[in-house]
């Protein structure tokens, strides 16, 4: 799934917008709940080398909250890695460039927006 893929799954599924909070950063793009503001997503694009990766290109990748008990499994998948500024107990960072499962990213991202509904 790409970044305008995810975007396009977030608005429709969870009926959420994405916004820009940060006046100079026009790439990251949050998505929060209606009711308590919280995040639930974060699609972002950073340089590969802070996931990693070789390369000094950049890489789409969205961040999603997820289930402590679950994140070392999720760790393990193909394209899928530590959380990227944010809390790597609660968080993981998923890339936007095919190499993660799409079904496993909607999954990511269900738990996300559950976990941070109440």
């Amino acid at each position: 799934m790409n970044r305008t893929k995810c975007r396009s799954y977030i608005e429709e599924t969870y009926g959420a917008a994405g916004e820009y909070p940060f006046k100079k950063d026009t790439e990251t793009c949050v998505f929060r709940h209606r009711s308590n503001r919280k995040w639930f997503a974060v699609i972002v694009e950073i340089p590969k080398a802070k996931l990693g990766l070789s390369g000094d290109s950049r890489i789409q990748v969205v961040n999603v909250k997820c289930d402590t008990r679950l994140i070392g499994s999720f760790r393990q998948e193909k394209g899928i890695f530590p959380a990227y500024h944010m809390s790597k107990a609660h968080w993981l960072t998923v890339a936007l460039d095919g190499t993660a499962e799409e079904e496993t990213l909607k999954f990511l991202l269900d738990m996300s927006y559950d976990l941070t509904k109440g």
